[in-house]
């Protein structure tokens, strides 16, 4: 997903690690964990883009009941079609992704209550997924955006993968 930012009357709301609770504990407000799935896109097989597998196994650690894609089981490209027909038509999605922004939003999070647009960032046209979307800006967009992925460095892409996890957790109010 490459990501614009927009202005304060845009869809989008950029955030850092800090405010990421809210984001979580609004959508808790109005659903319960059992009500809601986690679809933590991308793949383990590139370091910037395994953020939603990495996010992913670490929201089962903490406890959420309903979580597509992570390390053992990644949900990319080539599954993810399949992937979301797994998830009860009943729940709330909050799609999750990696994706690469400009320079000054690397390290920092675009939040929306829309939906996600996976791998629009490597030119891949994929279905529009979740009800709530984040998207983790792990590295700068360039001129070869699948290279970019590949180099991403692995530290800021766990440290991110931890830190969406811990504030989905403290906002819908689970400790380990």
């Amino acid at each position: 997903m490459a990501i614009r930012e927009q202005g304060p009357g845009g869809r989008k709301r950029k955030m850092d690690a800090g405010s990421l609770t809210a984001f979580f504990r609004e959508i808790r407000e109005l659903h319960t964990p059992d009500e809601v799935t986690f679809l933590c896109v991308g793949t383990d097989r590139s370091t910037g883009d395994s953020l939603g597998p990495l996010t992913g196994s670490r929201l089962l650690e903490y406890g959420f009941p309903h979580v597509i894609g992570t390390l053992p089981s990644p949900c990319d490209a080539n599954n993810l079609t399949n992937r979301i027909a797994e998830i009860s038509l009943e729940h709330v999605v909050i799609a999750i992704d990696a994706c690469l922004g400009p320079h000054a939003a690397v390290g920092h999070y675009f939040v929306s209550m829309e939906p996600l647009h996976p791998a629009k960032s490597v030119g891949l046209i994929l279905p529009a997924v979740g009800h709530y979307s984040l998207a983790a800006v792990v590295d700068a967009n360039g001129p070869k955006p699948y290279r970019t992925l590949q180099t991403t460095p692995l530290h800021r892409v766990m440290g991110m993968a931890g830190t969406i996890a811990a504030a989905a957790a403290a906002g819908f109010g689970i400790s380990r």
